[in-house]
């Protein structure tokens, strides 16, 4: 349902993303990893249509993404971005109701139909309880979830989350991924956790200086060869005997002077 052929961003002299060609089908889960700098935001936000492609061309549903007028492509595409910041004074409804803007035309109220539409946004999050609690008094799980529940609302076909698990604990880190995973929408994540990429993903996608690097099952791209040369560190990929995933692991060597500071 999406598909990107030889994709290249450049911005003034910087050649952000080079040559990068991938598809999503629907239903997948598909995870970009690859370490800072690697073009991994850059790629979402051309996909969203933020920034606009150099070079090569991207489909949605069969369609040119460029041909998408603005309203048509908010209803289609979703995006959860890092870093989000509380909306203070406001409720978990009325974040999650913001995911009905793309559908409403100027001054239109909210119908009983749309207020269902948010409860049961809610309820898949697990939220349902705390609709009337002010965003502001939120752990930084249950604020990932709110913006999850917003692009539920939205009702998009495609899902675009950048570091969903940033700076949040274990515990919320695998919530947020394992909700994600049982949505009934294909999802594009910016993942910096390569063994939560492991246990979630069904393909990922490595970049390295804005270049694609491989493209496949969780198996074919997690090699201990390849993973070391892009992140420049020895590494060892294992599979763990509990879940039957893979397992990466770093093994920086070590200093050979002391750091001064």
């Amino acid at each position: 349902m999406l598909k990107l052929a030889a994709v290249s961003l450049q911005i003034a002299t910087n050649t952000v993303l080079q040559d990068i060609s991938f598809s999503v089908q629907q239903g997948e889960f598909i995870g970009i990893i690859g370490p800072n700098g690697a073009g991994k935001t850059s790629l979402l936000r051309v996909i969203q249509r933020a920034l606009l492609p150099s070079a090569g061309q991207i489909w949605l549903h069969g369609k040119p993404l460029a041909n998408y007028h603005n309203s048509e492509l908010a209803r289609t595409v979703a995006v959860v971005c890092q870093g989000a910041l509380p909306l203070f004074a406001l409720t978990v409804e009325q974040v999650a109701s913001m995911g009905l803007l793309p559908h409403k035309r100027w001054f239109e109220k909210v119908s009983s139909h749309d207020r269902a539409v948010v409860s049961r946004a809610l309820a898949t999050v697990g939220l349902g309880d705390k609709a009337l609690c002010q965003v502001d008094k939120l752990s930084g799980g249950e604020l990932q979830r709110v913006f999850i529940a917003r692009a539920l609302v939205q009702q998009s076909h495609l899902l675009l989350l950048d570091e969903p698990t940033n700076h949040l604990d274990v515990k919320y880190q695998h919530q947020i991924l394992q909700l994600v995973r049982n949505l009934a929408v294909p999802v594009l994540a910016c993942l910096h956790d390569l063994n939560l990429a492991a246990r979630y993903c069904d393909k990922l996608l490595l970049l390295a200086n804005g270049r694609q690097i491989m493209f496949g099952s969780v198996q074919q791209v997690l090699q201990s060869e390849v993973l070391e040369q892009v992140f420049d560190v020895p590494c060892q990929v294992s599979t763990d005997n509990c879940y039957g995933t893979l397992q990466v692991s770093f093994m920086p060597t070590a200093l050979t002077e002391r750091a001064v500071f």
